[in-house]
């Protein structure tokens, strides 16, 4: 196991427990014996028979009850002397406030416990929860096991805990265990024996006390002892080799305490029907004597049925001693038991010193826990304390460790070509699938299927090759049912019979009994647990963007026994996280939300997207804002914008890299060679690196469509439009507005016969954008947006980055660019803002492209990536390198080939001007940036409609809101 790391923070926090454990050591002794000795006699010598009787005492408060209940647990402090309370149901604050009150009524400090298995929102809420035990089994690295329960210990001290009863160390052999099961870390006695000392050891190194149950072994029981008393009905051996195994290893590793369980085990010889909770012969005799367990011992509470039926209550405390026990939890009735243990002492049926000993270990615990100090507990701010960014980390660390790869027919997972698949996703269960589903879509189409039953799914599901299946269960505690309904299995054999499915179950893998050995089932995914958490991790999976690494903690079958599970490696694709999982700080990346506010506020923009990705990770997305100042449609991630020219450096950008790769031209040939039209003519000596490096002398724009227009009216001339599509008029370039073909020559015409300018200094150009869309096209014998299409983003995924996004999306998932009062006379929406480009019917070089911020950050991946993605390779690296270089700087040229790159002049911000030299994007006229820094390994999109109603609002560019954000995400780097 793996602890090294944490041995200083151990030796800091703890006062009783250290990582070097010799055998037989007592792990209540202090490292400052002395001092302890001296602190316990110095208590032990002035009590009361019947306040050493109250140590042992245990009771149970709440801090969601009334005053009535709050004058009865201080009438038990004062009068019976009770030396620990076990916090129930409340809140954190609430808990604070009478843990502080309860202390202050206690003649000696009390101990308190509580049952946080999973953490505090087992018992209080709100609070924070970690993942069940069963879940935490699959997970190979120990070491994450070891700072859950460090994490769980620190929560706990927040609130006044001491001792947490946790771990649950049972063994989980009987799938139909109705009270253990999720709470197990499984049924491998050696996994749950090690993640169990992982997580006393990291528990207790914050010096909060550890508690393993429940002994000897509640794992494989068909009952639940909170209602009746369960039968253990095995041999010794099976016991001493299983069951038993867990405590005579963790006796080794300082356990501090032991929670004995109501059972009926007839192989250690019990009295027939006495709960081993109260036999000698378990408690002394196995624990004690012939495992060697030196630490607290705890009955298990004794108001349960399992104990409370076989013996009177007043009677059931003085058992327990007798038998061993050193703390007496939840008795039924405090004072009886105290004076039945009382007059057992007087009538020497028990000696004082029997009593002493279990004082002692209950003083010296206190101790142990800093109790010898007085401290009163602040609740403010608590909820930050108790949870924390490095929780949420954790969780979503434990997640992608545990998610298990079960069946993997024909290594389809992680999937790989995008472009051979049609995906559906189909949602079972009774609980939420809403990230999944979401998170499934961020990485290719993604239709959702519902109300799917057996005599329809064959023709849903007809037109789709994949089918993910997500099988979604509350998690809301580990007792709730993760049972498939008939109706469920059925189902899910019906559509494995019919297609290849994905099966991802969020729940227990037993839920997976049900299927029959799940042979139909081509691929298996076993999440364990149903919050947005685990359900973004399995989608990330799924695409590869993480690896599968967990592996099943119980058998599911004949076939797939505990311990299956396939190991995956990452396929180079976007992850989703925190900032801080990559150097980054959340609340320096929050400050981007007052800016997007006085972008609406100050009507900059009607609404936006901003998308922060480091190292290959998501770490911000978020919309602000409505589609137009109307404030009716609210823009969500899924929003596509009108993305201008940044079309440049996405869409012709990769097909430009991709055709030098393929020797289609030549950074050094002519215009002339590549486009025989323009021989002859002043164009014909242009060099592709200088019209790609903006140089070559070319206007900067042409109108073109004004030609088009109506002299008098400045309407479209019907010559030149049609208000709908027909022979020799397919050019779309608006709603009901139609172009004829022929007028894309008379483009190209003129811009052959535009002069040149007179100096060949930098000057930006959109004309060679539309004449390189003519050198592809001719080359390739293909529309330039199925040449993008084909050759990258269907299979990079990025399904909203294309040009004439109405030919697959609705309008209302595509935000206008502008109301239209010069051309076409309309709201554009869907179809490109770019004049020239419209006129190409939404395809060009220099824009026409539509894509939402996700997408758009994909092909920035590509770039950082230097042309791998998905496990594929795009082009080469110093391919990439030809392009992402200021060939002209003594030019005064920052750019290089089409990517923009910083000027290093504040008076030119091309960006914030704190991006390396390395780093390159591009801005669009309607409010668009993105930009990649190969140095931090930094992703900025910011996408907005600023020319939404006029483009004459320019604001986001005199107020230089793209690059001030820049400068907010630059900051926010903390490594």
């Amino acid at each position: 196991m793996k602890y090294i790391f944490q041995v200083v923070v151990f030796f800091v926090f703890s006062n009783c427990f250290s990582q070097q454990v010799e055998l037989g050591a007592q792990p209540l002794v202090a490292k400052d014996s002395l001092a302890q000795k001296v602190w316990v006699d110095s208590i032990l010598k002035n009590m009361s028979l019947e306040e050493k009787i109250g140590q042992l005492f245990m009771v149970q408060a709440y801090s969601n009850k009334d005053d009535k209940h709050k004058q009865e647990i201080n009438s038990l402090i004062q009068n019976q002397h009770v030396g620990g309370l076990i916090f129930m149901q409340g809140t954190p604050e609430k808990q604070i406030d009478l843990y502080n009150e309860y202390q202050a009524n206690s003649k000696i400090p009390l101990l308190i416990g509580f049952d946080g298995e999973w953490g505090l929102s087992m018992r209080i809420k709100p609070s924070f929860a970690y993942p069940w035990n069963m879940t935490l089994g699959a997970i190979q690295n120990d070491s994450l096991i070891y700072r859950v329960g460090q994490q769980i210990g620190k929560h706990c001290k927040e609130v006044g805990i001491h001792i947490n009863f946790a771990p649950v160390v049972d063994i989980n052999t009987n799938p139909l265990n109705p009270i253990i099961g999720n709470r197990s870390f499984g049924e491998n006695k050696k996994n749950v024996t090690q993640k169990s000392i992982a997580f006393v050891q990291g528990m207790q190194s914050v010096g909060v006390l550890a508690n393993a149950k429940h002994f000897p072994g509640h794992g494989d029981t068909a009952s639940d002892s909170h209602k009746t008393l369960p039968v253990v009905n095995f041999t010794m051996g099976r016991l001493d080799s299983l069951e038993l195994y867990p405590y005579k290893q963790l006796v080794k590793s300082n356990l501090a305490s032991v929670m004995v369980a109501h059972l009926d085990v007839p192989a250690l010889k019990t009295e027939k029907g006495r709960p081993t909770s109260i036999s000698k012969k378990v408690v002394t005799g196995l624990l004690k004597n012939k495992i060697g367990f030196k630490g607290l011992v705890f009955t298990d509470a004794l108001n349960m049925k399992g104990v409370a039926n076989y013996t009177a209550a007043d009677s059931v405390a003085l058992e327990a001693l007798k038998a061993g026990n050193d703390m007496l939890l939840i008795p039924v009735d405090v004072e009886k038991g105290v004076k039945t243990i009382k007059n057992a002492i007087l009538k020497n049926v028990l000696t004082e010193a029997r009593l002493d000993s279990s004082v002692v270990k209950v003083l010296m615990a206190k101790y142990c826990v800093g109790l010898q100090h007085k401290k009163v507990l602040n609740k403010i701010d608590v909820q930050q304390r108790i949870h924390t960014i490095e929780d949420d980390l954790l969780f979503k660390k434990v997640a992608e460790n545990a998610v298990t790869l079960v069946k993997n027919e024909n290594n389809l997972l992680p999937l790989k070509r995008l472009d051979t698949l049609k995906v559906a996703s189909v949602s079972l269960g009774d609980d939420v699938s809403g990230t999944f589903v979401q998170t499934l879509k961020k990485y290719t189409a993604v239709d959702e299927i519902n109300q799917l039953t057996v005599a329809n799914y064959k023709s849903k599901l007809k037109n789709y090759n994949t089918i993910v299946i997500g099988v979604h269960k509350s998690d809301e505690h580990p007792w709730k049912s993760y049972k498939l309904s008939s109706t469920e299995v059925a189902l899910i054999q019906k559509m494995a019979s019919y297609k290849k499915v994905i099966l991802t179950v969020f729940t227990s893998p037993y839920s997976l009994l049900k299927l029959n050995g799940f042979d139909g089932v081509s691929n298996l995914v076993v999440a364990y647990q149903n919050n947005s958490v685990f359900q973004s991790v399995a989608a990330q999976q799924l695409f590869g963007a993480l690896p599968f690494t967990g592996k099943l903690p119980v058998s599911v079958s004949q076939r797939f026994k505990e311990g299956s599970g396939i190991t995956t490696q990452a396929l180079q694709r976007l992850q989703y996280g925190f900032p801080e999982e990559e150097g980054m700080d959340s609340y320096q990346l929050k400050k981007i939300d007052s800016v997007a506010q006085l972008v609406i506020k100050e009507k900059m923009s009607p609404g936006l997207q901003v998308l922060v990705a480091r190292k290959g990770k998501v770490v911000f997305e978020k919309s602000y804002g409505y589609f137009t100042y109307d404030a009716v449609q609210k823009v969500n991630n899924t929003s596509m914008y009108d993305l201008a020219s940044l079309t440049k450096i996405l869409g012709a950008f990769p097909l430009y890299v991709k055709a030098l790769e393929k020797g289609v031209y030549r950074l050094d040939q002519t215009l002339g060679d590549l486009l025989p039209m323009y021989k002859n003519t002043p164009l014909e000596k242009l060099l592709v690196i200088d019209m790609f490096a903006h140089q070559s002398g070319l206007q900067a724009w042409i109108p073109f469509y004004v030609k088009t227009l109506d002299s008098v009216s400045k309407k479209p001339m019907d010559v030149w439009y049609k208000n709908k599509a027909e022979i020799g008029f397919d050019l779309k370039v608006a709603e009901n507005l139609y172009l004829k073909n022929e007028y894309i020559d008379s483009i190209y015409q003129e811009i052959k016969v535009a002069p040149l300018r007179k100096t060949r200094d930098y000057k930006y150009s959109g004309l060679p954008f539309f004449l390189f869309k003519k050198v592809l096209e001719n080359h390739y014998q293909q529309p330039m947006d199925v040449l993008l299409n084909n050759q990258f983003t269907k299979k990079l995924g990025a399904s909203t980055l294309m040009y004439n996004p109405l030919e697959m999306y609705a309008k209302d998932s595509i935000v206008p660019s502008e109301l239209d009062t010069y051309y076409r006379y309309q709201k554009l929406q869907g179809t490109v803002h770019d004049m020239a480009a419209a006129m190409f019917g939404g395809v060009s070089g220099n824009a026409g492209l539509f894509g939402n911020a996700n997408d758009v950050a994909k092909m920035m991946q590509l770039y950082l990536n230097k042309g791998a993605y998905g496990g594929e390779k795009y082009f080469r690296e110093n391919t990439f390198d030809m392009f992402n270089k200021a060939y002209f700087k003594s030019r005064d040229n920052r750019r290089g080939l089409v990517l923009d790159k910083p000027s290093g002049d504040a008076a030119v911000k091309s960006t914030c001007n704190c991006t390396s030299m390395e780093s390159f994007g591009h801005s669009g006229f309607t409010g668009t940036f993105a930009w990649a820094d190969p140095k931090t390994e930094l992703i900025y999109v910011f996408l907005s409609n600023r020319t939404y109603p006029t483009m004459a609002n320019n604001a986001l560019g005199t107020n230089d809101i793209r690059t001030d954000i820049q400068q907010l995400i630059q900051d926010a780097i903390v490594e």
